[in-house]
């Protein structure tokens, strides 16, 4: 594998200098001819090259990711830009008989070349044109560059969106060729793709580059029961958490903190429930943008959407106390109308019957009967603020228990 390596990383490498022109161009035409390049000789260049000892042909390739383009968490698709290098054995030359030359470009039109598909691929679209050259290497390799737009299905599990990571497959493989006719190995170990990835990539958006695993499988056709070798590339990304959190999940918190402070307001008039339905309103907002984003078929339900709710029904909770405490105020405010209006008519009558019976009667009396409806007045007032304030109390608790396991579980 190490020789591989070497051998790609010479390519471009050549003494042709030592040669003078007329000398190179005479390399060219011998080393083409050696080829078999001149006469199209099939056998050379489209049969599926055998090597010594075995019947397969090793195919050695590696997939670096340049840019990841988008991540459509409603189609469950990843839109990435890579790099795929591909290299198989063919024949091989001295380059000390042709001039020094260890590299040689050919149109790959007249090469037999691997048939590798990506299984998960839901459209492939080459982001620049398509090399029409392969390059072949003295040291007995055909290396293939190309530069692909891969969109791609990956299944996402949004319940910690948007502190949420995904790994998504490209799985490579042949489509005609069995496992006894093609194998498929990487060239370059996990940890190298991964820091050659990081050093190409070219956009740092919304997502982030992990890490890039490699690992070997073996697809079975059941019903033929062919096996087919399969080298998976799995992509891990993780989405920066900052814009939504600033966008979607701060302002829905300071609806909560000003819903607690409007237990500060006058509750006289209409004022605070005005108030705390127009909370109830942004937040139904909010929930209508969420719904464009999170995808409907999502096996959990995400943390953000039970956040959303739980703090949706905590407002209209609060709303509902609200309306309780303004009716039991008004019932108070009513009940004192009624028994004012009463006391007054009685001492006018008192007073028209002021001949009639003795005035320390009347001063006895009047007193007692303004204490009586004083203490009626006030009991629907202290029933409503006793409400209020345990209903203050147990909804500041029940906050700081909410956010504390919905961080845990957003934190694990």
């Amino acid at each position: 594998m190490y020789l591989i390596m070497l051998a790609l990383a010479s390519i471009g490498l050549s003494d042709a200098e030592a040669c003078s022109p007329e000398e190179y161009y005479q390399a060219n035409m011998a080393l083409s001819q050696y080829l078999g390049l001149d006469k199209n000789d099939n056998e050379k260049t489209k049969m599926r090259p055998l090597v010594y000892r075995s019947t397969a042909t090793p195919i050695y390739v590696d997939l670096y990711v340049s840019s990841i383009i988008n991540v459509d968490e409603k189609a469950q698709s990843l839109t990435t830009q890579v790099k795929m290098i591909t290299a198989w054995p063919k024949m091989r030359w001295n380059k000390t008989m042709f001039c020094g030359m260890e590299t040689f470009a050919a149109p790959k039109y007249l090469f037999w070349t691997p048939d590798i598909g990506i299984m998960e691929s839901i459209k492939t679209d080459f982001g620049t044109k398509e090399s029409p050259y392969v390059m072949l290497l003295s040291s007995g390799l055909v290396a293939s560059a190309d530069f692909l737009s891969l969109t791609t299905a990956c299944k996402m599990n949004l319940y910690r969106f948007p502190f949420d990571s995904h790994t998504c497959n490209i799985t490579l493989q042949s489509t005609a060729y069995s496992i006894h006719e093609i194998t498929i190995d990487e060239i370059t170990n996990a940890n190298g793709i991964t820091l050659k990835s990081k050093e190409i990539f070219q956009t740092q958006g919304e997502w982030e580059l992990i890490r890039i695993n490699v690992t070997k499988a073996i697809f079975t056709i059941i019903i033929e029961g062919l096996k087919m070798d399969q080298l998976i590339y799995q992509i891990t990304i993780k989405r920066r958490p900052l814009l939504y959190f600033i966008n979607f999940m701060l302002p829905v918190f300071l609806f909560l903190v000003l819903d607690v402070m409007s237990f500060c307001i006058d509750g006289r008039g209409t004022d605070k429930l005005s108030f705390k339905m127009t909370l109830l309103l942004a937040i139904s907002v909010f929930l209508l943008i969420l719904n464009d984003i999170l995808p409907s078929t999502a096996d959990q339900i995400p943390l953000i959407g039970i956040y959303y709710s739980v703090i949706f029904i905590l407002i209209g909770i609060s709303i509902l106390e609200t309306i309780l405490v303004n009716l039991l105020k008004a019932k108070g405010a009513e009940k004192r109308s009624v028994e004012t209006t009463a006391t007054v008519t009685d001492q006018d009558d008192s007073v028209s019957d002021l001949n009639e019976e003795p005035s320390s009667t009347l001063n006895c009396c009047a007193p007692v009967q303004q204490n009586q409806q004083e203490k009626t007045c006030l009991g629907w007032t202290r029933v409503a603020r006793i409400i209020d304030v345990i209903f203050l109390i147990l909804y500041i608790i029940t906050i700081i228990v909410f956010l504390s396991v919905l961080g845990k579980l957003w934190s694990s």
